[in-house]
């Protein structure tokens, strides 16, 4: 079983963190999508979490009408002198609350059923991914500085072209001293 502070410390913005309100519970994160909001979770997923939180909760199992609570990680606040396992928030209006009625065992059969254990190194897990999200960010900024050079030099070629400059060139002038040019008309 991973240690709270080990996830709370090495959590990442897209994590969702769910723990049952004002009783001992486990916390269980929900990884989102890149550009995904807390809104975006699907009621069933959101239903899936907050039973897995009230079922590994030593009080929170027994009981109806079980408040979980649930933000985003980046929400998440740890001071120094908290214990080991608690949490406060940043803001408390980005902590949304969503009730267990009371348990539905078909839910947690079927998570039970398709339950994987992992032991992964979770400093290693959000170095890479910060990495890649640094990766991306220089693409886009080089994008970006590309896009600017080009404009500048189209700026530059239509400005050239509406200022006439290339006229008074020597290599653009021909000259008609040499005679072949003809005025007479008739």
């Amino acid at each position: 079983m991973w240690r709270d502070e080990d996830l709370i410390k090495h959590g990442w913005p897209e994590d969702i963190w769910f723990h049952v309100d004002k009783l001992s519970s486990a916390h269980v994160y929900l990884r989102l999508h890149k550009g995904e909001k807390i809104e975006d979770i699907p009621k069933e997923v959101l239903m899936d979490c907050a039973h897995l939180v009230k079922a590994n909760s030593i009080q929170g199992c027994k009981m109806n009408n079980v408040n979980v609570v649930y933000t985003p990680w980046s929400n998440l606040k740890k001071t120094a002198d908290m214990d080991v396992g608690q949490i406060g928030f940043h803001r408390q209006r980005d902590v949304k609350i969503v009730t267990v009625e009371k348990k539905v065992n078909e839910i947690l059969n079927r998570l039970e059923k398709t339950k994987m254990e992992r032991f992964p190194d979770l400093a290693a897990e959000k170095e890479c991914r910060d990495r890649e999200e640094r990766n991306e960010k220089k693409a886009q900024i080089q994008e970006m500085k590309r896009r600017e050079k080009e404009e500048m030099k189209k700026k530059r070629e239509m400005d050239e072209l509406r200022s006439y400059s290339s006229l008074m060139k020597v290599e653009n002038m021909s000259s008609n001293q040499d005679g072949n040019d003809s005025d007479e008309f008739m």
